[in-house]
């Protein structure tokens, strides 16, 4: 992304092997941001709504639906649902294709909703793609009152 625009990249990854290719490509990519990798979706709504000190904005969410203790679903539900971060932009990257599962992701408030391919170079690929996007979206600069 330009020099103009830090934004750090929340990557919600619970499968190492998928947040490690994600990453890879991203920087393949040429996306220098930083990224910052979470596990489960209790620590993606702890990183925002903990009680820990603020954390810095912009951000922009790679968020998987599958995940441990909170569901994807659930995260984005809680992130779209509050004032301080509802502007935040979110991208679903998962491998549910279930068509009702990406309507309700929609319907909270998805940015994009990206089906994680299964074989590794489409997967690749799909990344290196996402990158490109990323380095010419432009990404709200703060916090916008409810």
């Amino acid at each position: 992304m330009p020099d103009t625009q830090h934004v750090t990249i929340l990557l919600v990854e619970d499968d190492p092997g998928h947040a490690r290719l994600i990453e890879r490509n991203l920087r393949r990519a040429h996306i220098t941001n930083e990224i910052i990798t979470l596990t489960d979706g209790y620590a993606a709504v702890d990183y925002f709504f903990g009680a820990g000190p603020r954390r810095a904005l912009p951000l922009l969410v790679l968020l998987d639906l599958n995940l441990p203790g909170l569901s994807g679903l659930q995260v984005l539900e809680r992130l779209k649902a509050d004032g301080s971060t509802k502007h935040i932009p979110v991208i679903c990257l998962t491998t549910t294709d279930n068509p009702p599962d990406i309507e309700r992701c929609y319907a909270l408030g998805a940015n994009v909703y990206i089906t994680k391919p299964i074989a590794y170079e489409q997967f690749a690929e799909a990344i290196r793609q996402l990158g490109l996007f990323l380095s010419v979206v432009k990404i709200p600069q703060g916090e916008v009152t409810p």
